[in-house]
């Protein structure tokens, strides 16, 4: 449903006269309720500036004469932030964890069973308590051996406790080795290894599952730390490595004899190596200083307004992943509580929890949250889906008020009547306190992010960054609201754009500078783990001494000084007849289309055409299915020539309708039953397409595509 065009512009303009007469009678003109205009006025005013011609480099206004690398003079290392923070907010919440009531199976009507879970209030650690644990905990690993500046593994889920063993890591300058908790057994030995590290911090579930079976293949493994309290046994596992609890490990810390001196890193030390997932080949360890990450926190905490202690973060997206960590690390350094979720967990309608239960942001009630477009996709696609089942009348409504609201807020207004009356049920899905949300890890589309504004009565900053530069880059303002933008440069960070021949992207282009996006500053990270090949291609330094990150992604500026990603040398094939295809470009167009919840777009440079696999809405799938009287399971109407057929006339559309060139719409789709997750091993953690393992997957089908059979 396009909800910008399905309505009468005389009913419009009735609702808008209503709004208006209602507010008039109740004395709350908008005018005085919002400050009306002041926020338009910050929206359209310079936010950059190029400091050399029109390729850059390019530098937020308040930090055209120097970048800034810390908060607060004096902490330039992440022990330093924490011990700042537990000093300031002592007894502030600063961890919490919800207790588990209980837990059952329940049948569903397919025949599977499901775990679900009745969870109870949050516990919360205080600041001080948390320090202290850390302190405890740090203290204990050095009297298991852990030697300052010596690699420490973890590789666990998103909880209180992996964001406490790395505060203890930071603190006695054990640089710590993170991993996906949803990466291949490969893909964690080769990472274990090429860091040689001797313990590791994991979690009961991943022990006993992923971690066990590739333990015989690290053999300088000595210890596993586990998190979760000891179970009545331990899983077998290879001889010479032995399993403590992390209490266990705590306690040893506590004592007198075990007490050791701890060596404080320096601000060039190695805070992380961070193993990204990539959409491409073995994953790469990306070499973080401290002094990186605090340049990173701060550039990402100057664009939230107002941040501090009274603000409730919820994380659930893995910490191993630069987006989840560098937003905790922010709330920590200005005292606010993070009360831990699941994606599981997060909502009262999520898969894990019991029907009539509370989820996670019911309880918690956040003010912040990071979160990836796939993430807000799924939010958007669901309400629709309740939108389109509403009575005549409701529909009309939810209509009028998002329409109206669109109008408003791109005058500068606050619509509190439409916010109270129409979208507070929406705005409760995420506690109904939610006043910024942080989107990266991928492009947000324009019908998201206008949803996500209007309908969760909360700005939606769209960020840009890579784990090359702390996640910092670039973060638009909130009070922002147009699309398809990321922001200007943040505070710590400068941009400049690199001719890119081949693409045809030029930073003499008109009306906007194009070209490859370098991203400068003291959050650009020291390179990949022992691999210079690649260091020498990515990095540079110039004569001023600045280091620099060559990002691979295709931006121009515009004259607000706010970058738009346009494209991504990668992402970029060249047909049989010559024309060049942006994958990336295509994918985003298609993806605003209702019936898509994901599309890989593929083409190979000896063929003339586009093919695409597509995780069709099952909901809309199925409703098609039924009109056009096509009967069977979901994965039986995927099969279906017809179906596919269908799909692909809709696809079309969309795209003609976006203005797509001819050679750049997929000619042939396969439609797939099951969704693309981390756990499928086709999307990384931040659900961006794993391009080789898609083509893998669908082999097959490109081959049938292609070959025309």
């Amino acid at each position: 449903m396009k909800l910008k065009e399905d309505i009468n512009p005389l009913l419009l303009h009735v609702f808008r006269s209503a709004v208006w007469v209602y507010s008039v009678i109740t004395f709350i003109p908008w005018y005085f309720f919002s400050g009306a205009g002041s926020n338009l006025k910050r929206a359209r005013r310079i936010k950059a500036r190029s400091v050399s011609g029109p390729a850059g480099p390019y530098r937020a206004i308040n930090s055209e004469e120097k970048l800034v690398a810390w908060q607060h003079p004096g902490v330039d290392t992440l022990d330093k932030m924490f011990e700042y923070a537990a000093e300031r907010f002592p007894q502030r919440d600063c961890l919490g964890t919800r207790e588990v009531l209980s837990e059952e199976d329940e049948l569903q009507p397919n025949g599977k069973v499901f775990k679900k879970v009745i969870l109870g209030n949050y516990n919360w650690l205080t600041y001080e308590d948390a320090y202290r644990a850390a302190k405890c905990f740090g203290s204990g690993l050095a009297a298991l051996g852990q030697k300052p500046q010596c690699n420490i593994a973890i590789f666990c889920e998103t909880r209180a406790e992996w964001i406490m063993a790395a505060q203890a890591c930071f603190m006695y300058n054990f640089p710590l080795v993170t991993l996906y908790a949803t990466l291949g057994p490969m893909a964690i030995s080769h990472g274990l290894n090429e860091t040689e590290v001797t313990h590791i911090i994991t979690s009961k579930d991943l022990l006993q599952s992923r971690l066990k079976a590739i333990l015989c293949d690290v053999p300088r493994l000595q210890y596993v730390i586990v998190v979760d309290s000891k179970p009545t046994s331990w899983p077998n596992i290879p001889r010479g490595i032995t399993i403590y609890s992390m209490d266990a490990v705590m306690e040893m810390g506590s004592k007198p004899e075990n007490t050791v001196d701890r060596r404080q890193p320096e601000p060039s030390d190695i805070a992380v190596i961070m193993y990204t997932s990539g959409s491409t080949g073995i994953p790469k360890g990306v070499m973080i200083s401290h002094g990186n990450i605090i340049a990173g926190i701060t550039g990402m905490a100057e664009r939230i307004p107002n941040l501090n202690e009274a603000d409730t973060y919820i994380g659930y997206l893995p910490l191993a992943h630069v987006l989840e960590l560098s937003a905790e690390l922010v709330c920590i350094s200005h005292g606010c509580r993070i009360g831990y979720s699941s994606p599981q967990t997060l909502a009262d309608q999520s898969t894990k929890i019991k029907k009539g239960s509370k989820g996670d942001t019911s309880v918690l009630k956040p003010t912040l949250m990071a979160a990836v477009p796939e993430i807000m996709d799924r939010i958007y696609k669901n309400v629709m889906t309740k939108v389109e089942e509403m009575s005549k009348f409701q529909k009309m409504l939810f209509v009028l008020a998002y329409n109206y609201k669109m109008e408003q807020i791109s005058r500068g207004y606050s619509t509190p009547l439409c916010d109270s009356l129409v979208f507070k049920q929406v705005r409760a899905l995420l506690g109904g306190n939610m006043r910024v949300l942080l989107s990266g890890g991928a492009p947000l589309s324009a019908a998201t992010q206008h949803f996500m504004n209007i309908c969760m009565c909360c700005p939606v900053g769209q960020g840009y960054g890579l784990t090359e530069t702390c996640g910092a880059g670039t973060i638009s303002e909130i009070w922002d609201y147009s699309t398809g933008r990321v922001g200007a440069p943040l505070v710590c960070s400068e941009i400049t754009l690199k001719d890119w021949e081949e693409g045809g992207y030029y930073s003499t282009d008109k009306p906007n500078p194009r070209g490859e996006i370098l991203i400068g500053g003291p959050n650009v990270t020291m390179g990949y783990y022992k691999n210079e090949t690649k260091n020498c291609d990515d990095f540079f330094v110039d004569r001023n001494g600045q280091r620099w990150f060559c990002t691979g992604d295709i931006g121009e500026f515009h004259p607000d000084g706010c970058l738009k990603i346009i494209d991504r040398k990668k992402d970029l094939v060249k047909l049989q007849a010559g024309e060049y295809v942006s994958l990336g470009k295509v994918e985003a167009v298609l993806k605003n289309c209702s019936l898509i919840d994901n599309i890989c777009a593929y083409a190979n440079s000896d063929q003339s055409y586009v093919i695409s696999f597509v995780v069709p809405n099952h909901k809309q799938l199925m409703a098609m299915a039924e009109q056009m009287q096509v009967r069977g399971t979901l994965e039986e109407i995927c099969n279906n020539s017809q179906m596919e057929k269908e799909v692909l006339r809709i696809i079309t559309e969309a795209a003609i309708s976006a203005k797509l060139e001819r050679f750049e719409i997929p000619k042939k789709i396969r439609l797939s039953a099951e969704p693309w997750t981390p756990e499928t091993g086709l999307v990384t953690d931040a659900f961006k397409l794993k391009r080789k393992e898609l083509k893998t997957h669908y082999q097959e089908d490109i081959e049938r595509m292609y070959g025309g059979k």
